[in-house]
């Protein structure tokens, strides 16, 4: 019988030796467990901190371009307008060149005419 019960030992210390290889391996697997549910929380507010800052961008970008909109149309505007005064000017100009020279040649007949300067003018 003692043969039997040396037996009963010998499985019983190593029945006890594997329950606590698998406790162990448990209690390594939880602290792996922790540690990868604390890096999924970090992550999640990462998340959340870089959306509303993806969020904020996205309005301050759509104002932006909105400005810029306004700036591109005011320019074009203004530029237009601006061509306009210079092809009025240029107008103007060719006319003034045309009255000018109709001027000199009432006021300066040419040779053999009979309308003197003076009556030319008035």
């Amino acid at each position: 019988m003692s043969q039997q019960g040396a037996a009963l030992q010998s499985y019983n210390n190593e029945l006890v030796k594997c329950i606590e290889e698998l406790c162990t391996r448990r209690d390594e697997l939880h602290r792996t467990i922790l540690q990868e549910e604390e890096e999924k929380q970090k992550l999640q507010n990462d998340i959340r901190v870089l959306t509303e800052r993806l969020a904020k961008v996205n309005e301050s970008l759509a104002k932006k371009m909105a400005s810029r909109n306004e700036f591109d149309k005011t320019i074009a505007e203004t530029e237009a307008a601006y061509m306009k005064i210079l092809e009025s000017s240029q107008t103007l100009l060719n006319v003034l060149k045309r009255e000018s020279q109709s001027l000199k040649e009432k006021s300066y007949p040419a040779p053999g005419g009979s309308t003197n300067r003076m009556t030319s003018l008035s």
